[in-house]
Protein backbone atom coordinates (compact mmCIF):
# COMPACT_ATOMS: atom_id res chain seq x y z
CA UNK A 1 0.00 0.00 0.00
CA UNK A 2 1.34 3.58 -0.83
CA UNK A 3 1.77 5.64 1.93
CA UNK A 4 -1.08 7.99 0.52
CA UNK A 5 -3.61 5.57 0.68
CA UNK A 6 -2.35 5.05 4.26
CA UNK A 7 -3.17 9.28 5.39
CA UNK A 8 -5.83 9.26 7.40
CA UNK A 9 -8.76 12.09 6.80
CA UNK A 10 -8.10 15.19 8.90
CA UNK A 11 -11.05 15.95 10.80
CA UNK A 12 -13.92 18.30 9.67
CA UNK A 13 -13.25 21.99 10.36
CA UNK A 14 -16.45 24.54 9.63
CA UNK A 15 -15.36 25.57 6.10
CA UNK A 16 -15.74 21.54 5.36
CA UNK A 17 -18.29 20.22 7.71
CA UNK A 18 -21.69 19.16 6.37
CA UNK A 19 -23.65 20.75 9.28
CA UNK A 20 -22.17 23.63 11.03
CA UNK A 21 -19.74 23.33 13.69
CA UNK A 22 -21.22 25.80 16.75
CA UNK A 23 -18.36 27.74 18.16
CA UNK A 24 -20.38 30.10 20.49
CA UNK A 25 -21.09 27.55 22.94
CA UNK A 26 -21.45 28.60 26.54
CA UNK A 27 -17.57 28.81 28.21
CA UNK A 28 -16.46 26.24 30.22
CA UNK A 29 -12.83 26.31 31.64
CA UNK A 30 -10.32 23.62 30.97
CA UNK A 31 -9.44 21.21 33.90
CA UNK A 32 -6.73 22.84 35.68
CA UNK A 33 -3.69 20.67 35.97
CA UNK A 34 -0.74 21.35 38.23
CA UNK A 35 2.49 22.99 37.04
CA UNK A 36 5.76 20.97 36.78
CA UNK A 37 7.27 21.09 40.07
CA UNK A 38 10.95 22.04 40.39
CA UNK A 39 11.12 25.10 37.88
CA UNK A 40 12.80 28.30 39.33
CA UNK A 41 10.12 30.64 40.48
CA UNK A 42 10.73 33.69 37.62
CA UNK A 43 9.18 30.43 35.57
CA UNK A 44 6.35 30.24 37.14
CA UNK A 45 5.61 34.11 37.37
CA UNK A 46 6.14 34.54 33.59
CA UNK A 47 3.50 31.34 32.70
CA UNK A 48 0.84 32.63 34.83
CA UNK A 49 1.78 36.26 33.60
CA UNK A 50 1.37 35.04 29.70
CA UNK A 51 -1.94 33.32 30.92
CA UNK A 52 -3.21 36.61 32.25
CA UNK A 53 -2.02 38.26 29.10
CA UNK A 54 -3.62 36.05 26.96
CA UNK A 55 -7.18 35.70 28.88
CA UNK A 56 -7.68 39.94 28.90
CA UNK A 57 -6.25 40.06 24.89
CA UNK A 58 -9.69 37.50 24.19
CA UNK A 59 -11.80 39.69 26.48
CA UNK A 60 -10.21 42.79 24.65
CA UNK A 61 -10.90 41.60 21.16
CA UNK A 62 -14.57 40.19 22.49
CA UNK A 63 -15.46 43.62 23.50
CA UNK A 64 -14.42 45.40 20.47
CA UNK A 65 -10.83 46.46 20.90
CA UNK A 66 -8.56 45.44 18.00
CA UNK A 67 -5.68 47.55 17.65
CA UNK A 68 -3.31 47.82 20.56
CA UNK A 69 -2.85 51.55 20.15
CA UNK A 70 -6.99 51.64 21.73
CA UNK A 71 -5.79 49.24 24.25
CA UNK A 72 -4.58 51.79 27.05
CA UNK A 73 -3.92 50.29 30.25
CA UNK A 74 -7.59 51.50 32.18
CA UNK A 75 -8.88 49.98 29.25
CA UNK A 76 -6.84 46.57 29.80
CA UNK A 77 -7.62 46.78 33.65
CA UNK A 78 -11.43 47.68 33.47
CA UNK A 79 -11.71 44.91 30.95
CA UNK A 80 -9.94 42.72 34.11
CA UNK A 81 -13.04 43.99 36.04
CA UNK A 82 -15.28 42.81 33.84
CA UNK A 83 -14.20 38.96 33.90
CA UNK A 84 -12.68 39.10 37.57
CA UNK A 85 -9.33 38.77 36.97
CA UNK A 86 -7.18 40.80 38.93
CA UNK A 87 -5.63 44.23 38.00
CA UNK A 88 -3.07 43.67 35.60
CA UNK A 89 0.68 45.26 36.41
CA UNK A 90 1.87 47.52 33.87
CA UNK A 91 4.18 44.82 32.38
CA UNK A 92 1.61 42.55 32.04
CA UNK A 93 -0.84 45.29 30.11
CA UNK A 94 2.45 45.78 27.87
CA UNK A 95 2.13 42.29 27.08
CA UNK A 96 -1.58 42.57 25.99
CA UNK A 97 -0.73 45.01 23.85
CA UNK A 98 2.11 42.88 22.45
CA UNK A 99 -0.06 40.05 22.27
CA UNK A 100 -2.23 42.06 19.76
CA UNK A 101 0.20 43.55 17.86
CA UNK A 102 1.63 40.39 16.81
CA UNK A 103 -1.63 38.03 16.11
CA UNK A 104 -2.01 40.32 12.86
Amino acid sequence: MSAAALKQKPLPTQSTAERPVLLDLPYQPVVKRPLPAGRPREWYVTHNRRLKAMRLAIALLDSGVYLPNQARNETIRSAAETIGVHPPSDTTCHMVRALMRYSR
